[in-house]
């Protein structure tokens, strides 16, 4: 039956059409590229989700950060829970869960939600300044490392996380990126990536 109509939708397909709409919280987490959140504003439940799954956070310093899901009796969706276990820890990611405080920017930066806390009403200036830098660099390089760190996060152990970082630094290593890098340290000027 078609949502619009009004029909009753079985737990089964809320559930399958809300997992489909989560994926945008895993292919920002997975994604090659770094991906940078920027917040003026609120980031709220689902919004502060998906703003976790990016590898940075640019927030407003009077931003109002906030899990908010408890409040209104929902138990959280679009990864929130994996991905603030994984920043903070279980026990601040229970806290913030259970509790919902609102957050100031200031605070959610302290907590290390948030990358960076900026003047109100500039947090999306700030993000592209930082995506300009990033995608300068070596872009290839940026990949590898969060092939390394995913795999640090899901829990492998240490010979595991060694092993896939020599992989990746050798892989690196015979990169143009790496070649043009070295040579600007020695020709002591600053390094043109190229992404290669």
């Amino acid at each position: 039956m078609n949502e619009g109509q009004g029909a009753e939708l079985s737990q089964g397909e809320r559930m399958q059409r809300l997992r489909e709409r989560m994926s945008v919280s895993q292919y920002l987490h997975d994604m090659p590229k770094p991906t940078i959140a920027a917040i003026e504003g609120s980031a709220a439940g689902a919004g502060l989700s998906m703003a976790l799954a990016c590898d940075l956070r640019i927030c407003a310093e009077d931003a109002k950060i906030t899990t908010a899901f408890a409040k209104v009796g929902l138990s959280g969706d679009y990864g929130g829970t994996y991905f603030m276990t994984q920043i903070v820890g279980a026990a601040k990611a229970r806290e913030l869960y259970l509790t919902s405080p609102v957050l100031s920017g200031k605070e959610a930066v302290e907590l290390g939600l948030m990358t960076r806390a900026v003047a109100s009403g500039s947090a999306l200036d700030e993000a592209k300044t930082l995506a300009r830098s990033l995608a300068g660099g070596p872009t290839l390089t940026y990949g590898r490392i969060k092939q390394n760190i995913a795999l640090a996060e899901k829990g492998a152990d240490l010979s595991a996380c060694f092993d896939q970082e020599a992989h990746n630094h050798a892989l690196s290593m015979m990169t143009s990126d790496h070649k043009e890098a070295a040579a600007a340290f020695v020709e002591k000027r600053k390094p043109v990536f190229r992404g290669a």
